[in-house]
């Protein structure tokens, strides 16, 4: 089923409302080192490098 311009909007809205976003730079293939780490334990990319985030974080408190 195609993705209506109504579930665009609303989708758009709800992360303008709802996410912030970070941008980051890296050496050129390390993005894909990390994406097949976090595929092979199950993850997408931004659910790894949050939860990474939120790691070191609880560590270094």
């Amino acid at each position: 089923m195609p993705y209506s311009e109504a579930q665009k909007r609303a989708t758009a809205k709800y992360m303008k409302n709802n996410l912030d976003e970070l941008k980051i730079r890296m050496p050129k293939g390390k993005k894909e080192e990390i994406r097949a780490f976090a595929e092979g334990k199950g993850k997408s990319l931004n659910s790894f490098v949050n939860e990474a985030i939120d790691d070191k974080i609880e560590r270094d408190k």
